[in-house]
């Protein structure tokens, strides 16, 4: 063979090896990308031509796929219950899905790999795809609860129910909603216009304030605070800690009151337990830099705050408590301000973590995941998250959270019957706006079933505008009415 007809040769051969290389890269390096291509147009008639799996609360269908004879496309995505689920179930549209229609796509889609063997029956016999189910731990009674009251307030906000035995959610409503079902329109125009009307809303309703935002917590945090005390074996409930008229931030001129300048015990002291019962500001400032930033900020942490929640199916922000702060700021944070900030879930996790004798359980919303056939494909198991503090510090804690609802700023969510645990909150904001109105809670106080937190965004005092709410939601699991 002459020399030409070698190198002719040779570039033939690199050729064929580039073709080869490059249809390896498509098929393989690429595929995941091209498959999700949100203009592929196979992947848009699979999306809509295969009968999507429902997200199930309870026995009802909270998201379901209805057919759509004669239309473009075989399926659309409805929401029965419109604006009640829509910042847990998320929404499916033709080109993209949030919520927990996201995080569960898989299952939802019928691509999940457990199942293979019904994916690869449809195949062989010709029938037609679906997708399994996904049943969330939501008490349907609760979520109306939770909604109806944010509704009723008139304001923005938040409620995230807790079982604290096991860390289930039972309720988590974001105010304002909205009703994802113009979303999932099949005409483009129509869908489009309905994602940017709710974009573009000021009230910002696709956001979901029970996970996704976080506020200063006001006079709720001191049961954090009142937790640092208890567990540095320094304090006990009944320890008188000092509690003036006003409380003067160490190296600045700035003045703390009570509220309404309230006296609080003696006019000059109190106990731990009557501190907490009616708010005590400048007692749980001073005993804030008594017990010091560093313990504070440990305890913060042991409940979950300056890290990310694993393994939640809803985008969660993080929670803060200020590093590095001086006595003021120290001082501040110990009402639950300045720069402290934490989620309605995370609220409600420190309140259920409480109430079930210090063990912080994971918060999960996603009970089972089963198959088209109902076959069971996976059963969340409860998992310990944190162990923040004692059994004996949580039953004390308990029990200074009780005079709150008894005796205290929290009467308004007492149940006739039932112990009820609480602890109100009042945050400053922005400077001129009304404060946000908090309400942490559990109850029954002797055998929590369920743990409560409620923000109602500049709705004034805690006791007023939050624990009414926190109260029906408690009555809403345990069978009560309202």
């Amino acid at each position: 063979m002459n020399r030409p007809i070698r190198k002719l040769a040779v570039a033939c051969l690199l050729m064929f090896l580039a073709l080869l290389v490059n249809a390896n890269v498509v098929q393989v390096v690429e595929a995941q990308s091209l498959r999700n291509n949100p203009n592929n147009s196979r992947l848009l008639a699979n999306r809509l031509n295969n009968e999507r799996g429902p997200i199930v609360v309870g026995n009802q269908a909270v998201a379901t796929s209805v057919p759509t004879p004669g239309q473009t496309y075989k399926y659309q995505r409805t929401y029965p219950f419109g604006t009640l689920y829509p910042n847990v179930t998320g929404y499916f549209t033709v080109y993209t899905e949030t919520g927990i229609e996201q995080s569960e796509e898989d299952v939802l889609s019928g691509t999940d790999d457990r199942l293979f063997l019904r994916q690869l029956a449809d195949t062989l016999t010709g029938r037609q795809p679906r997708g399994g189910r996904v049943v969330l731990t939501l008490n349907q009674a609760a979520q109306q609860a939770a909604a109806s009251g944010l509704a009723a307030s008139g304001h923005r906000g938040a409620v995230v129910a807790l079982d604290p035995r096991t860390g289930a959610v039972l309720a988590m409503a974001s105010n304002p909603t909205y009703d994802p079902n113009p979303l999932t329109s099949h005409n483009g125009r129509t869908a489009q216009a309905a994602y940017d009307a709710l974009a573009t809303d000021p009230a910002q309703p696709l956001l979901n304030r029970a996970a996704q935002q976080t506020y200063p917590p006001g006079s709720t945090f001191k049961v954090v605070v009142a937790a640092t005390a208890l567990m540095s074996g320094s304090y006990t409930p009944q320890t008188v800690i000092p509690a003036p008229p006003t409380y003067k931030l160490p190296g600045t001129n700035t003045v703390i009151h009570n509220a309404g300048e309230e006296i609080c015990g003696s006019g000059t002291s109190d106990t731990l337990t009557g501190a907490l019962t009616i708010s005590c500001n400048t007692a749980f400032a001073g005993l804030g830099v008594a017990v010091g930033a560093q313990a504070l900020q440990t305890q913060a942490e042991a409940f979950g705050m300056n890290e990310t929640l694993p393994s939640f199916p809803l985008p969660v922000a993080e929670s803060v408590f200020p590093t590095r702060i001086d006595p003021a700021q120290t001082a501040l944070s110990s009402i639950g301000q300045y720069d402290v900030r934490w989620t309605p879930l995370q609220a409600a996790m420190v309140a259920a973590a409480i109430a079930n004798g210090g063990e912080e359980m994971l918060p999960y919303l996603v009970q089972e995941l089963q198959g088209p056939d109902l076959a069971l494909l996976s059963r969340t198991q409860p998992r310990v998250y944190s162990r923040p503090i004692t059994s004996d510090v949580a039953a004390e804690l308990t029990t200074m959270m009780v005079s709150v609802v008894d005796n205290g700023t929290g009467g308004n969510a007492s149940i006739p019957g039932i112990k009820v645990a609480g602890k109100t909150g009042t945050a400053e904001n922005v400077p001129g706006a009304p404060t946000h109105a908090w309400f942490l809670c559990f109850a029954p106080a002797d055998d929590p079933k369920v743990a409560v937190a409620v923000v109602v965004e500049n709705g004034g005092f805690g006791g007023s505008a939050a624990a009414p709410i926190a109260r029906n939601v408690m009555l809403a699991v345990l069978g009560g009415q309202p």
